[in-house]
């Protein structure tokens, strides 16, 4: 007879697979590279999507200006019905039906309603606006500026993919420290736990190796829920689906390039203030041509009949139009005051700019050559510290020392490790911040 807990026990095997398999379908693993994250991300992520979506306004805005000096074209047909004595008169002239008893004074004083169906067709040529060209040079220039501000942000979000990838490279590497210490920990615990029962060590040592077990294993879990919260920062930057667990190339000390003594003059973001300081400049101009007339054209032909769809008469109307606004109560004198002042502005805003960045500069140099420091002196104390643990273990075994000296050592080791890491990632971040610091644009 087959054993009723034995088939509880295989009733529960689907479930248990059935769990499996959702778990894996959620959280999958994926090898991670440096290069693919900046790809994907200057490629999908959302705020370069939105900037380039400005770019894309800015130069649909300049197509508008092409009203500048392309003619415009109007079509309208109108049904009118009137007993003013005046419209009425000057629809049947423009019908050509005029007949001599309109002029009779009781007719013209008193006319019953007339009606008018008008089909017109209007065309404007400009041919000198000279405060429109000098705006549509300005709108031009305002389309390099979102150029550079689309550049400056892929320069931006690619700095922010370097260092999530370093940070997920650092988790890494405080699990592997974590997972090694742990598997030491759990050997020590073997040991000692064989000794307590041969009478050779007290349960008191016991318990602090237990406790140094507890306290590994608290730390390994929040660094694999670091691990995963990283991943799925990742995941943002890329634009990608959540759930990926990403592992990473080993962490490894970055090289700087040349060192440089000042910002580069043609960085994305002074260049997109020093356009903007150009398109300025136009639009000031275009504020003080419009002091100048303005010269256009312009024709009709027209269509009037009493019927609907009715073209009984034609007619035409051309010329020239020469408009000066003389005197607009010193708005425009105001307005060109605004604009210099606002461009005043932004060159005050492009001078502190760089000189913060400047100062940016000099601190982050000083930061690598502390965390280039720090990776000597941390590897150093790496090699110390486990040749100390290794003597301590040595002399443990042998009765020499007790478990609070051999806890002490593994858990400095441990630390020591940890700080070589993270020295290390510290070299690489300000690395990285140095390329974004000093990157120049592609245009």
């Amino acid at each position: 007879m087959i054993n009723k807990y034995y088939l509880h026990r295989m009733a529960l095997i689907p479930a248990f697979l059935l769990l499996y398999f959702f778990a894996t379908a959620q959280e999958s693993t994926k090898v991670l590279v440096l290069d693919e994250v900046i790809k994907q991300a200057t490629e999908n992520n959302k705020t370069v999507t939105l900037a380039a979506l400005d770019e894309k306004i800015s130069v649909s805005n300049y197509k508008e200006t092409q009203a500048t000096y392309l003619p415009q074209v109007n079509f309208s047909y109108t049904a009118a019905t009137t007993n003013n004595p005046l419209y009425a008169f000057g629809y049947k002239l423009q019908q050509e039906s005029i007949t001599p008893n309109d002029f009779n004074p009781q007719v013209l004083n008193n006319p019953s309603a007339t009606s008018d169906f008008m089909t017109k067709l209007e065309l404007q040529q400009p041919l000198l606006n000279m405060d429109l060209l000098y705006m549509r040079k300005s709108a031009l220039k305002q389309t390099e500026l979102y150029h550079y501000k689309t550049e400056r942000t892929k320069e931006y979000i690619t700095f922010q993919a370097k260092k999530a990838y370093l940070e997920l490279q650092l988790a890494y590497e405080s699990k592997n420290v974590l997972e090694d210490a742990l598997k030491t920990s759990r050997a020590m615990y073997k040991f000692t736990s064989d000794r307590v029962q041969q009478g050779l060590l007290q349960k008191s040592d016991l318990l602090n190796a237990d406790v140094q077990i507890k306290s590994l294993e608290n730390n390994l879990a929040e660094a694999n829920s670091n691990i995963k919260n990283i991943s799925d920062f990742l995941s943002q930057l890329m634009n990608t689906g959540k759930g990926v667990i990403y592992t990473t190339e080993p962490l490894n000390a970055a090289t700087a390039t040349a060192k440089t003594d000042s910002l580069p003059a043609d960085r994305a973001d002074f260049k997109a203030m020093e356009t903007a300081m150009q398109s300025y400049d136009l639009m000031i101009k275009s504020s003080k041509m419009s002091y100048l007339p303005r010269l256009n054209a312009f024709a009709n032909y027209q269509f009037n009949d009493n019927t609907a769809l009715g073209f009984g008469s034609n007619a035409y109307l051309a010329g020239i139009q020469l408009s000066w606004s003389i005197f607009k109560g010193n708005q425009t004198r105001n307005k060109i005051a605004t604009q210099n002042l606002e461009r005043d502005k932004l060159a005050e805003q492009l001078a502190s700019q760089k000189d913060e960045g400047n100062l940016e500069l000099s601190k982050a140099y000083r930061q690598l050559e502390d965390a280039q420091y720090k990776i000597a002196q941390q590897k150093t104390a790496v090699d110390q510290a486990d040749e100390a643990l290794r003597i301590l273990q040595n002399r443990y075994q042998q009765g020499l020392v007790n478990t609070t000296d051999v806890l002490m050592a593994q858990t400095q080791l441990s630390q020591q490790k940890l700080g070589y890491a993270g020295a290390v990632f510290a070299n690489n971040v300000t690395v990285a911040y140095l390329q974004f610091l000093t990157s120049t644009t592609n245009q």
